[in-house]
């Protein structure tokens, strides 16, 4: 199919969302907020108050639900901008949160790799075997890890990269130097190939017991830090790569998640998972208190189309675990 749709200007673009059944409420208003935000990232935040149709798919002969064009009754434009606003508040509280949880994961894989040898990365036999030798896009992982990580030293322009190198000409960065050009991903696949005392050893310090479901939650929030770091829509969208999950009985407040495919395909789960290890890091943070704030204040909506925290995949009684003091 060939794409076909014209340039509109911004008028063009209010005029069609009103022919369409949304109250645009003051022009000027809302011409300003398509200026500064942008059709196409709004027509996420305005999806949920489309309405739904079933419809034959020509390909499988099976019903669908297909979005049209038309809004539910009573949608105002500032629907869309407040849910915009709301997803932002969020992300920005994440990128605090994540970037915690990175630095100190760092520390923990330093400091544990490098009682082995100061270039304990370098060195497979250091690693799980099966691990380390998984393909990855066609490649044993633990080689087309060293390729990653050789692009990102060659890419960057630190300081402390330029003086060793200055002062050390040919050698490699120890460990503890190495981490910090690390991005999240670098540092979860990494992870995931480690012996798996190893990694028990870190996934324990955190009150995981499982190493590979800890390892699953470090490939899920790589994940969501990609998200928050290219703005993209949050609050309600479908995760790609879902975590795993400990066994019932194991974390307390996971057990509201478990059996849910529900409730684990939503990104309710991750920020809990990003709340269980911030409490590990920091105990006397207000870090799930704030959002905790920021959840109750969900903005209230006009349109006759609801909209709420549950479509995040929030369970019924969240708030209940949410501000406990240990990662419970």
């Amino acid at each position: 199919m060939k794409y076909q749709k014209p340039w509109k200007s911004f008028e063009e673009q209010l005029r069609l969302l009103k022919v369409r059944g949304m109250n645009i409420g003051e022009p000027n208003q809302a011409r300003s907020y398509l200026e500064r935000i942008g059709y196409y990232r709004l027509s996420a935040y305005w999806y949920p108050f489309r309405t739904f149709q079933l419809e034959m798919n020509k390909q499988n002969n099976k019903l669908v639900l297909k979005a049209q064009d038309d809004f539910y009754k009573n949608t105002h434009f500032l629907d869309a901008v407040n849910l915009y606003l709301f997803d932002k508040s969020l992300r920005l509280s994440l990128t605090d949160a994540l970037e915690r949880i990175e630095i100190a994961l760092r520390v923990d894989m330093a400091y544990l790799l490098g009682t082995k040898d100061a270039f304990a990365y370098r060195d497979k036999t250091l690693f799980h075997p099966t691990f380390a030798n998984k393909k990855f896009r066609g490649k044993p992982a633990f080689e087309a890890w060293q390729e990653k990580y050789s692009g990102l030293l060659k890419r960057s322009k630190e300081d402390f990269v330029k003086h060793f190198h200055t002062r050390y000409p040919g050698e490699d960065l120890p460990i503890w130097i190495a981490i910090e050009i690390w991005d999240f991903g670098s540092m979860s696949q990494l992870f995931s190939m480690m012996q798996t005392k190893d990694q028990a050893q870190i996934a324990q310090k955190y009150g995981v017991q499982d190493f590979s479901v800890f390892a699953s939650w470090l490939r899920s929030l790589n994940y969501l830090r990609n998200i928050v770091a290219h703005h993209s829509r949050l609050w309600n969208r479908n995760i790609i790569d879902q975590p795993k999950l400990p066994n019932l009985g194991q974390i307390e407040w996971c057990d509201n998640f478990i059996g849910k495919q529900n409730l684990i395909a939503k990104p309710f789960l991750l920020i809990a998972i990003v709340r269980h290890l911030i409490l590990g890091i920091c105990p006397n943070t207000h870090w799930h208190i704030r959002i905790e704030q920021m959840l109750e204040s969900f903005p209230e909506l006009k349109s006759d189309k609801t909209c709420s925290i549950k479509d995040m995949g929030a369970p019924e009684n969240w708030q209940e675990w949410w501000t406990q003091k240990t990662p419970a």
